[in-house]
């Protein structure tokens, strides 16, 4: 957390959380939602200023509801998650990245919905993996030890019959069918906060 972040909570310790402004998508962008798209329940406008992206990621923590929040000085704008709190794309040179920008230099677990959408956990990151880079992670997926194919990755999600694992920078990874709805419970992360 940014140290004028820390000395402005310090010097303001009430200020009251912000609830339904910011959200983050299942591609890791940041949005912005102001009463119109609150109220039409819109996604809300893309943040593109690098430096206000860069604040929000470093002061980017979660509470002891699981609640998702970024620390704007004094006051905790709490986070409506489109899908998990972080969000991981594949890069050429560190294997995953989230939007914060970490990396993830490896992978404990890779979880698969009812509709294909693939969720990475490495440590206490849990990130649903952005839909532009599914197709590529799927090509390292073997079931039984051997490459899956569409038609047996599709019987895989019906049935989960066989051992399927992701060969992610040398490691076999586990692979485990989740239902969708079940991932806040899971993973203990509220997807749209509100007071308590």
């Amino acid at each position: 957390m940014d140290d004028i972040v820390k000395q402005a909570m310090a010097k303001w310790p009430n200020v009251p959380h912000c609830y339904g402004w910011l959200a983050l998508d299942a591609r890791g962008a940041w949005r912005m939602r102001d009463e119109a798209a609150q109220g039409a329940n819109a996604p809300g406008d893309k943040l593109n200023n690098p430096t206000l992206v860069g604040f929000i990621n470093r002061n980017y923590a979660h509470d002891e509801q699981g609640r998702w929040y970024f620390q704007n000085g004094p006051q905790r704008v709490y986070v409506n998650l489109e899908a998990t709190p972080f969000i991981a794309r594949t890069d050429p040179a560190q294997g995953m990245t989230v939007q914060t920008g970490a990396a993830l230099p490896s992978i404990e677990r890779l979880f698969l919905t009812e509709s294909g959408e693939a969720i990475v956990q490495a440590g206490e990151i849990v990130a649903q993996v952005d839909d532009r880079d599914v197709a590529p992670l799927f090509e390292h997926l073997e079931l039984n030890g051997k490459p899956v194919g569409d038609e047996a990755l599709l019987a895989w999600l019906d049935n989960e019959t066989g051992t399927l694992t992701l060969n992610y920078r040398g490691a076999q990874v586990p692979v485990e069918r989740v239902a969708r709805d079940a991932l806040p419970q899971r993973f203990g992360f509220v997807r749209t906060p509100a007071p308590a």
